[in-house]
């Protein structure tokens, strides 16, 4: 039945998306207005968060083999009431913009950072002593402005598993790497975190954010490498590890499969590459958009996991305990995350005259904008929301103009880039890197914090009140 299906669909999709004057027409628009889209449209955008959170806890072998359903389901109850409600021709449209724009650059960028990350491997004596672990996230840190929150993530996430491994107490430590290395870590430039990507290509200046966010950055580090060495020295003493032992290696410290180094610099090149090089070349999908440099982007993206793959000795990613698992279930578990946030970005577009228009006029007020609001806002939706669409209404409410936001409104555009920067750390959907770091060490068989135990016990508790001190120094 199911192999008719998608028969089916192969032999009908080709004629909806090429139907009609693709391309050359006006495309579809989807009206967020809240006479045309109420609340009510977020309902399974919710549905699919509370499953990430209930689910685990209360059926965790269910949701251990049928996550992928659950995510299924939620998309379908947002598509065929959408389809009902606004026909066929936007709603293929929507779903072609968020598959081919949003979701697709999205997961080939994280499958070549996973697949070229689990093809490197740090061998040693690593032992994860306070000092030890307070290093490797320092240096995760510092690589993330410059090859990415996920690439740093994945390529320090397996040797910091490997040197705790003996270590009793060590969620903490996956926390804190989450907090620094997937989040804060990518401030200083674009290539950091996809929302400061996003305000390059609409004209920031690549250094800007370097200037702007060093200092917000450098208090949160100090601060958080400050509570996370303390915690874990009292977590190292409880445990009564004798110093000076070790255990036993048989190798030296050092790298294997380097190949993949030289791919990872490739995956920041094609990164660059589409930011900078604009042929004006663009493949028209049903009214989607499709330029150039970002089709030439993904092709390079898998040419080089395809490369990784077949060219990296088996041995290290056996070694590395590498397996398909959690790049599967951020593929299934994001694709309905996508599907159902069309509404609620939709909403956040409408400002004023959508259902959210009390959160977008909050913003601003007969003084100019409100910074703090702003920085706050920003934070909190990008916490639960994809956090670059997040960034991006925020900096199109803002006036959108690059040059006015570095220049006399430079403290809203530090407040919109800080909140979705430093904020997609509250949760694990926050931002990508977080449940792919959470999904490789669950697979390494740490038990990590449930979503709400991860909001309650750790995020609340440590970073909403650096966050505040960072609203009164900086915002």
């Amino acid at each position: 039945m199911i192999n008719k299906i998608l028969q089916l669909v192969v032999i009908l999709f080709p004629a909806v998306i090429f139907a009609g004057n693709a391309g050359n027409g006006h495309a579809p628009h989807l009206d967020g207005s809240i006479e045309n889209l109420s609340i009510f449209w977020v309902i399974p955008f919710i549905g699919i968060l509370l499953s990430i959170a209930v689910f685990p806890l209360v059926a965790p072998t269910f949701w251990h083999h049928h996550f992928g359903k659950v995510s299924l389901f939620w998309a379908l109850s947002l598509v065929g009431p959408f389809l009902l409600k606004e026909g066929l021709e936007i709603t293929v449209y929507e779903l072609l913009h968020v598959t081919l724009l949003e979701y697709m650059p999205f997961i080939i960028l994280l499958l070549a950072l996973f697949t070229i990350s689990g093809g490197v491997r740090l061998t040693g004596t690593l032992v994860g002593t306070p000092i030890v672990n307070s290093l490797i996230i320092l240096v995760g840190t510092i690589l993330a402005s410059w090859m990415g929150t996920t690439g740093a993530a994945m390529l320090l996430i397996r040797p910091l598993i490997r040197a705790n491994m003996d270590r009793k107490n060590k969620v903490h430590v996956i926390v804190f790497f989450i907090f620094l290395v997937a989040n804060i870590g990518g401030s200083l430039t674009p290539l950091g975190d996809p929302p400061l990507f996003l305000g390059f290509l609409k004209g920031v200046d690549f250094f800007w954010t370097t200037k702007a966010m060093l200092l917000p950055m450098l208090f949160m580090v100090v601060s958080l490498l400050g509570i996370f060495f303390m915690l874990d020295s009292y977590y190292y003493k409880k445990e009564n590890i004798q110093p000076g032992i070790k255990p036993a290696a048989d190798h030296k410290l050092g790298l294997e499969g380097t190949l993949n180094l030289g791919m990872l610099l490739g995956v920041i090149s094609a990164v660059l590459l589409s930011g900078f090089w604009k042929p004006h070349v663009t493949l028209y999908v049903y009214h989607v958009h499709l330029e150039l440099q970002n089709i030439v982007r993904d092709i390079l993206l898998l040419s080089l996991t395809y490369l990784s793959w077949t060219m990296t000795p088996m041995t290290i990613r056996e070694e590395n305990e590498f397996n398909w698992f959690p790049i599967v279930e951020v593929g299934k578990l994001f694709a309905g995350i996508f599907v159902t946030i069309i509404p609620a970005i939709a909403i956040l577009k409408a400002g004023s005259q959508g259902a959210l228009a009390t959160v977008v006029e909050s913003v601003s007020n007969d003084n100019g904008p409100v910074n703090i609001m702003y920085f706050w806002l920003t934070g909190i939706l990008s916490s639960f929301l994809d956090n670059a669409p997040t960034y991006l209404v925020f900096f199109n409410t803002a006036g959108g103009d690059p040059g006015l936001l570095m220049g006399e409104l430079y403290q809203t555009l530090l407040a919109i880039s800080t909140g979705a920067v430093f904020m997609g750390a509250n949760t694990y959907i926050g931002n990508a890197p977080n449940f792919m770091v959470k999904s490789i060490s669950e697979s390494a068989g740490i038990e990590m914090p449930s979503f709400f135990g991860y909001l309650f016990k750790w995020s609340l508790p440590i970073l909403f009140p650096l966050f505040i001190v960072v609203g009164l120094i900086f915002i």
